[in-house]
């Protein structure tokens, strides 16, 4: 048994006019430049850092063959830490999805107290 389902996400439903009117609010313009900040250069991070990867290998073979113990070159390492990045990253965005929830909540106050 799984035991009681928690609550999932609370989904609210807006009208288009609504939704015109929750683009004006400060607090949902604060809401995407905030992910913004977090989501663009975290993107632009993983993906240099995921390529990085084959160009190393492809422009300095010698460098990533360098044996660190064993049989484990700089390569396999350099691969194997793409997997904890992805890690972090997803970790960072955890705490920052917090903040994130804090904005929207008191958006959708905000935009359930004009309407009342």
């Amino acid at each position: 048994m799984l035991g009681p389902r928690k609550a999932g996400p609370v989904h609210h439903h807006f009208t288009p006019e609504e939704w015109q009117r929750i683009q004006g609010q400060p607090e949902f313009q604060e809401l995407v430049a905030a992910k913004r900040r977090f989501i663009i250069p975290a993107t632009i991070f993983f993906v240099l850092y995921y390529f990085a990867l084959p160009v190393l290998v492809g422009y300095h073979p010698a460098l990533m063959s360098r044996r660190v113990f064993g049989e484990v070159n700089l390569a396999y390492l350099f691969a194997l830490s793409e997997f904890v990045m992805a890690w972090l990253i997803m970790a960072l965005y955890l705490r920052r999805a917090k903040r994130f929830d804090q904005l929207e909540q008191v958006l959708i106050a905000r935009v359930r107290s004009d309407y009342q």
